[in-house]
């Protein structure tokens, strides 16, 4: 649909939906702090196009970063699109058939579902036209977003990687930290495809190549939760109904699409010691601490005439990847239910849950423990492995309704009685998990209880809400409670509950008392109470960046002010 990444910046501009600034704005800061100014307001601003860096090419940052436009980004009216071809195919693929004919009538699907899968591109491919064999990366706009960052990050990778043994392409995004002009580091954990076809390779020099922009349906397949072995091409064909056109690399065994702004080609050597990478501002809203990572060694940049480098910025929520995420909670619905919760009506994420921390879920119930049942198996499916707070209803309600949802908790849950405790993998970021990677997870059982499940246990009679914020463990007014640091402000639900998903363990930090549930959600400190991991700070602009901001904002023609979203939490600003 869109034949470059400029191509998408004007289909934008002519639907009102982005920003262009002239003004010299640094891609060390200044960028990320105005990113976050509008990727905040309702709705979540604009586009920003930024054209002038100090470098050649103009930066794009918050390009999905609305619900209009990630529909635009992938092709869509309606999100309802996706649902209905995917039930309409998996129905047809699942379906038993008893006769022959019965078969072929499904042809015409496989036959749409082949024209999907990637080809090969034929003459110049565009994200070549402009070639360095003396690669320096430090020509190219990259982003240094929070002042404790380890240095600039690339941070909208599409990294190409190729299993040794099966050949299978896998589409990641992991973030780059530069180096130097030729070298970066590649930051994929141990559970990411990525990862494992480097362990599994013999060769010493791995091939991996990095692109960026193009169709801007390429970064969205990056970040889908598809399964192993599934081209995270096959479903950017799906969802554009073309197939993507792959070039051949020129200095690696890989292919990229034809397309794509730049091309960032290298290896990772399997007898090289990992580096340092880190710290970075994280969509956790904290900071990833420093640790070792694979380096990234580069051999040819390749880009078009007319690039534009892509960047988002993560950090405390909302920003560009609540919408990212909102596509794939309406997108893969239906493939969850076809194939392994069949009793599930609606997901949803709320942003404040980071993507992982917080989930409500809908279900159809038709027998006892059918709640507890749905948790763990989501538990077990992709990236869902890493939630940590889920909690179940069966009412007829909407779940993204919070006053409905509150409702629904204080008539259904009774702590002792409908509180489950799981353990799991947890995301690498979750900085407050016992181990890295590995800790609690909690279900909230808010359905409707079937007789054998009402047991002994009494609704607390003192319980004035379903969830309650607060600074004492003594002042319990919830079905749960969750402790908050005395510098947290409590009249703000928003942040608040974005501090209960990150800063606890349902395991470790969860009690009763009263037949209430309490959850510790405060900092903790290493070596006090058995905590052996260090605690990292928010991601926050600095006082200099902020203020430096302030005085151009007139000349970017943003319109009126908008002050740092850091100055919420002014006490820990530097």
């Amino acid at each position: 649909m869109y034949s470059s990444l400029k191509e998408f910046v004007n289909f934008l501009e002519s639907k009102g939906e982005l920003e262009r600034i002239s003004e010299f704005t640094d891609p060390v800061l200044e960028i990320a702090e105005i990113t976050d100014r509008v990727s905040k307001q309702p709705g979540g601003g604009k586009a920003l196009l930024f054209e002038n860096t100090g470098t050649p090419y103009p930066v794009l940052t918050n390009m999905m970063g609305s619900e209009s436009r990630i529909k635009y980004a992938l092709g869509l009216e309606s999100f309802d699109e996706v649902s209905d071809i995917f039930h309409n195919l998996m129905g047809e693929v699942m379906q038993e058939r008893s006769s022959f004919i019965d078969k072929l009538k499904l042809l015409p699907q496989l036959n749409e579902a082949a024209g999907w899968m990637p080809k090969k591109h034929k003459g110049t491919a565009p994200c070549q036209e402009v070639i360095l064999f003396q690669p320096d990366i430090n020509r190219l706009p990259v982003l240094k977003c929070w002042p404790e960052d380890g240095g600039r990050f690339v941070t909208l990778p599409l990294v190409h990687t190729k299993d040794p043994e099966t050949g299978a392409r896998n589409l990641g995004m992991y973030r780059m930290q530069v180096f130097t002009g030729d070298s970066t580091g590649m930051h994929w954990h141990r559970h990411k495809t990525g990862a494992r076809h480097f362990a599994k390779s013999e060769d010493n020099r791995f091939p991996v190549v990095v692109a960026l922009g193009g169709d801007p349906v390429y970064t969205y397949a990056a970040t889908a939760p598809l399964p192993d072995g599934i081209d995270e091409y096959l479903l950017a064909g799906f969802l554009r109904k073309k197939a993507v056109s792959l070039v051949d690399c020129l200095t690696q065994p890989l292919q990229v699409p034809a397309d794509c702004d730049f091309v960032i080609e290298g290896f990772v050597n399997k007898n090289e010691l990992p580096v340092t990478e880190g710290p970075f501002g994280d969509h956790t809203g904290f900071y990833s601490l420093a640790d070792l990572y694979p380096k990234f060694h580069i051999t040819c940049i390749s880009h078009r005439k007319d690039a534009i480098y892509p960047a988002t910025l993560v950090g405390i929520p909302p920003q560009e990847d609540k919408y990212i995420a909102l596509a794939t909670e309406k997108i893969f619905l239906e493939p969850i239910k076809l194939t392994m919760v069949p009793e599930l009506t609606d997901l949803y994420l709320p942003e404040e849950g980071v993507g992982h921390n917080i989930a409500i879920v809908k279900i159809d119930k038709s027998y006892p423990g059918q709640g507890i049942k749905v948790a763990h198996s989501l538990w077990g499916a992709g990236q869902m492995m890493f939630n940590k707070i889920i909690i179940v209803t069966d009412e007829n309600i909407d779940i993204r309704d919070r006053k409905a949802l509150m409702s629904v908790i204080s008539k259904n849950y009774i702590p002792k009685r409908d509180t489950h405790f799981s353990r799991g993998p947890l995301d690498v970021l979750d900085h407050c998990a016992p181990q890295c990677g590995y800790g609690g997870k909690i279900l909230i059982d808010a359905t409707i209880k079937l007789p054998e499940e009402e047991g002994t246990a009494a609704a607390p009679a003192h319980a004035e809400k379903a969830i309650h914020f607060t600074h004492s463990p003594g002042d319990l007014k919830g079905l749960i409670n969750v402790i908050l640091d005395d510098a947290e402000p409590l009249d703000d639900t928003y942040a608040s509950l974005w501090l209960w998903g990150s800063n606890c363990d349902p395991i470790r930090d969860s009690s009763f008392k009263d037949g209430l549930l309490v959850m510790d959600s405060k900092i903790k400190h290493k070596g006090v109470n058995g905590f052996t991991r260090d605690w990292p700070g928010k991601a926050l602009s600095s006082i200099e960046t902020i203020e430096a901001v302030d005085r151009k904002w007139e000349s970017l023609g943003l319109g009126e002010l908008i002050p740092s979203p850091s100055r919420k939490f002014s006490k820990e600003l530097k």
